[in-house]
């Protein structure tokens, strides 16, 4: 994290909006790194789950953590999320375009077309 938190900003990048705000971030790793890399490690403050099964906001313990960060650094990734941006750019925009088309005709309403 590379900034405070700004809560006056709305990003409009969530779906929901309850979450607020934002911050600026400086990336270390952006790869994919597969499940199986991390499954074996399991954390006994979860049930003795696998970490991957863990959601965001998780509580790692610190040699937990370290044993992820070291097979992250480590592993040599061929792929990241980058990789997928323009697949789901383009579905975004469909989403749009498809949006913006059933809103235009519910606003002229049903027969629409038949008045012409």
């Amino acid at each position: 994290m590379t900034s405070h938190v700004d809560y006056d900003t709305h990003t409009g990048v969530f779906t929901q909006d309850k979450w607020k705000g934002r911050f600026d971030v400086k990336w270390i790793y952006v790869k994919d790194v597969p499940n199986n890399q991390l499954r074996h490690i399991r954390l006994e403050n979860n049930e003795n789950k696998p970490v991957t099964n863990s959601r965001d906001t998780q509580e790692v313990a610190s040699d937990k953590g370290k044993q992820i960060l070291r097979i992250v650094h480590n592993y040599k990734a061929t792929t990241s999320i980058f990789d997928d941006f323009g697949h789901y750019e383009k579905r975004q925009e469909e989403d749009h375009a498809k949006k913006a088309t059933t809103m235009g005709s519910a606003q002229r309403g049903p027969g629409a077309a038949a008045r012409r």
